[in-house]
């Protein structure tokens, strides 16, 4: 019997009743292949004419991804071209205007709060960290009275809880005890939630209302019956009421430089209780930038705030600007002089500190500062050799990452390491 062969023609050429025949779909193909050449390349086209992309949704532009990377080109290849795509911010202002004129509600961006913020990351049922119970899902950002806005992570870290508060509260005695054991002072900065510090802008009913209370309930005092830990609510009111207003913006997570200074100044006396009478501050430069909530929700915003000269000893400004990132260790501290902090000190924190970073500058003179949200990457043994190098370790950590049990710093694995290097690096007295 004669071997049959594959017919020299291609399968879209062969007769329609042939078995073989295929059709080609040259005209779907070339329109598909059109479409997706135009997508990809208009961030590269729209560059041509000097468009330039700004950044949204509270997190940074993604980077163009190496072509030396292997597959993981391709699968980045997208973010860079979302994030990069022109006219975005616009697109995103129409979606915003429609969902909100027709429907009543904002739109669902399908985003996350990224993690280079000090926000709760917690396991909820069916994998969504988001919901507190079977249809009630607590959205990126809570829009309350007067045009304020609140991150909804506020609430996320009360309702759906990786850990109760007392085994947390464990954990932060386990890490300063063993601070101690080594001859260091351990301090640790609680950075109040802006729901703590101006709850009265909060909408009068939303959900998760009920644990979100239960949780702070109690939260505040277990943190003040600890020791070494700085509680600023007092402070931060004290000093709201002297402005006039408070010192959260009502568009942003974070303080304003207000709560930057109060961070530093009671850090300074922790370590030397009377040290900064002499302390002299006052506003020098109004600043505008970007809010970090309403992009959450499809919005925009600017803050308009203030920031301060610091003169420790009553006459010389030690002010100076530092650069945010501070996720490898950054030297801030170099100030000299009267109402200064001379001993060593190695601070880890997060987002809270960026606000803090000038004041900290002229109040420090040896002062070595990480962010803690990659102690886990290696059970925090990179930390802990920073601060093994210091005499004072000193933690800034924000509340709601304390009432969700899921801070990267007080996980067991991170605790057990940082306090294992220090151990070993023992300060000799």
């Amino acid at each position: 019997m004669a071997q049959s062969t594959l017919p020299p023609v291609h399968e879209a050429w062969l007769p329609r009743e042939h078995s073989l025949y295929r059709p080609r779909h040259g005209v779907r193909q070339l329109t598909a292949i059109i479409c997706a050449v135009v997508f990809f390349a208009m961030p590269l086209i729209s560059l041509t004419f000097g468009m330039r992309p700004t950044e949204l949704e509270n997190h940074r532009l993604a980077s163009f991804p190496n072509p030396g990377d292997g597959w993981s080109f391709f699968t980045n290849f997208n973010g860079w071209s979302n994030d990069h795509l022109p006219f975005r911010r616009e697109a995103i202002d129409a979606v915003n205007g429609i969902s909100r004129g027709l429907f009543g509600e904002p739109p669902n961006l399908g985003r996350s709060p990224q993690q280079s913020g000090p926000v709760a990351v917690v396991p909820g049922p069916q994998g969504d960290k988001r919901q507190i119970n079977p249809g009630v899902t607590i959205p990126l950002a809570i829009e309350g009275k007067n045009g304020w806005m609140y991150y909804g992570d506020d609430v996320v870290s009360r309702c759906n809880q990786a850990r109760d508060l007392k085994s947390t509260m464990d954990q932060i005695r386990r890490l300063r005890e063993g601070v101690e054991a080594s001859g260091r002072k351990f301090v640790m900065v609680v950075a109040p939630d802006k729901t703590t510090i101006v709850p009265e802008n909060l909408p009068n009913s939303y959900a998760g209302k009920d644990c979100m209370q239960k949780v702070n309930s109690e939260l505040w005092p277990l943190l003040t019956a600890e020791k070494g830990v700085v509680d600023l609510r007092g402070e931060l009111h004290a000093r709201g009421q002297q402005l006039g207003k408070p010192v959260y913006p009502p568009l942003d997570g974070h303080w304003w430089d207000e709560g930057g200074l109060v961070l530093a100044r009671r850090l300074a006396e922790a370590i030397h209780p009377t040290i900064t009478r002499k302390w002299v501050t006052q506003p020098v430069q109004e600043y505008s930038i970007p809010a970090d909530t309403p992009p959450l929700i499809g919005l925009s915003g600017t803050n308009k705030g203030f920031m301060y000269s610091l003169k420790p000893d009553g006459e010389r400004d030690q002010t100076r600007n530092l650069s945010p990132d501070f996720n490898t260790p950054v030297q801030v501290g170099h100030a000299t002089g009267q109402g200064t902090v001379t001993e060593s000190v190695g601070m880890l924190s997060d987002s809270f500190t960026i606000r803090a970073l000038r004041y900290l500058a002229a109040s420090f003179g040896d002062l070595t500062v990480l962010h803690y949200g990659k102690t886990p990457d290696d059970n925090g043994r990179a930390a802990g050799e920073m601060l093994a190098q210091n005499e004072v370790v000193a933690v800034e950590v924000v509340e709601r990452t304390i009432a969700s049990g899921n801070n990267q710093l007080l996980q067991p694995a991170v605790v057990d390491g940082i306090v294992r290097v220090l151990k070993d690096n023992p300060i000799r007295k």
